[in-house]
């Protein structure tokens, strides 16, 4: 406060909008400037219910924890176990969710590769087509059905271990990927079969179906092709999870894939990443609960991916009915993307080292989202591999510690009776009670 010397008279600092900060009045000025609509990378910043509005009840009288340093937790997941005669066996629960090469370097992939394969788990294609880098370096492949059709070829459908049709996305239910045309150098060119230095767009929807019905008799193509050993994942973005993942069983999926909001994309409008979707953790609950009324909750694998970071957060949707998580930003950031060391020349991008929305630039310090080759060999692929290895042997070890401070032989066996929710929201949302009491909003 200060004071009006002529008349003694206090005044009062003024106070700037909340609503109109200087993020929303920035971009209204770009908007004003340019026309267009802003474009990025990254996830959504906005703050949403998320893991952290959860807390574990670990054991002490009424519950009995597991010495850690003598009594085992086990780790271990099949995924495809419906109809595939293959199914994943995964070591871990937690997977590297579907990052195209062209949104990533050849080296980025290779690492990707090199790690899960150290952990003993699976990566995931992406949009564009199967690298040999990556086929090469990944144990486990996923491989990425997608609408754009790009780099798809029915060879790849037989090199893989499982596929993935993807219908939705967590950044962008709703909306296609984006890649910009810095990124689409001559080899990322030739794979997706479009023209060099000029931005890719993928549909929104798939080509040569459009609605359950459809998408069953694909799944049946596929198997066909596949002589029935691969297992079918359908991913959805989090948008009507309920019904999403009641249509995506009955169409025959082994595994559905939900991703929520907080999950990343190489590419797309800001107020898509922003506006359109739910939050990860508002999204888990109807999913498991479509799964449990057509009893085949477990029978059906779900994996939740959205902004999984440590442990705790695996260990939470383990607890609230998920089979797995897949992580994405994370894996990335593991590698060494958005390293501080690089800040001066995230500055001279007009972003920061922290800020994750320069992928789409093609032009990151890190070597992880480009396709220069003088940067891409910043990145040491053994070198990203062990780091990320390393980071998921971490996580692990954080779920395990939490499920066997709650009782749990088998990180599948944490279940919600284990959680409360630390805000109203939380446990609306998730079913769990609100901490301290037995209340659940909108039950009792």
């Amino acid at each position: 406060m200060s004071s009006d010397k002529k008349n003694n008279i206090p005044q009062t600092k003024p106070i700037k909008s909340s609503i109109f900060n200087e993020a929303v009045t920035a971009e209204i000025r770009r908007a004003a400037a340019t026309g267009i609509y802003d474009i990025r990378g990254g996830g959504a910043k906005r703050h949403v219910p998320h893991f952290d509005d959860l807390l574990f009840l670990g054991a002490s009288m009424s519950r009995y924890p597991l010495e850690g340093y003598r009594e085992s937790c086990d780790t271990q997941i099949a995924l495809g176990t419906r109809f595939a005669k293959k199914p994943l066996q995964l070591d871990i629960p937690i997977t590297i969710a579907g990052m195209s090469f062209g949104a990533l370097s050849g080296s980025a992939k290779e690492a990707l590769g090199r790690g899960a394969t150290i952990a003993g788990t699976s990566t995931t294609t992406g949009d564009g087509g199967m690298t040999d880098e990556e086929r090469g370096h990944s144990k486990m492949l996923v491989y990425q059905y997608l609408p754009s059709r790009y780099g798809m070829n029915p060879d790849d459908l037989r090199r893989c271990d499982a596929i993935e049709v993807v219908v939705g996305q967590g950044a962008k239910p709703g909306g296609g990927g984006m890649l910009l045309g810095q990124k689409i150098d001559a080899r990322v060119a030739e794979m997706r079969g479009l023209p060099e230095g000029i931005d890719q767009r993928s549909a929104c929807r798939h080509p040569d179906w459009t609605g359950p019905d459809d998408l069953e008799i694909k799944i049946l193509e596929l198997r066909e092709i596949t002589k029935w050993e691969k297992p079918i994942y359908i991913k959805i973005g989090g948008a009507r999870p309920y019904f999403d993942t009641t249509l995506a069983v009955k169409a025959g999926a082994d595994v559905v894939v939900l991703d929520g909001m907080q999950g990343g994309t190489a590419a797309t409008q800001d107020v898509f990443i922003e506006h359109v979707g739910q939050p990860t953790l508002a999204c888990i609950r109807p999913a498991v609960r479509a799964l449990q009324e057509l009893n085949l909750h477990r029978e059906v694998q779900l994996i939740v991916s959205g902004g999984i970071r440590h442990g705790a957060d695996v260990a939470k949707a383990l607890a609230l009915g998920a089979d797995a998580v897949s992580i994405g930003t994370a894996a990335m950031i593991a590698l060494g993307d958005n390293d501080p060391k690089w800040e001066e020349e995230y500055n001279a991008l007009g972003t920061t080292a922290g800020a994750y929305d320069d992928w789409q630039e093609g032009k990151d310090p890190a070597g992880i989202t480009t396709q220069d080759p003088d940067l891409e060999a910043r990145l040491d692929p053994i070198l990203g591999g062990r780091r990320l290895a390393n980071y998921l042997t971490a996580m692990t070890l954080e779920a395990q510690t939490i499920a066997r401070a709650c009782g749990k032989s088998r990180l599948q066996n944490l279940e919600p009776e284990d959680l409360c929710a630390l805000t109203v929201e939380a446990s609306a949302i998730t079913g769990v009670p609100l901490t301290g009491t037995d209340w659940i909003p909108g039950r009792n």
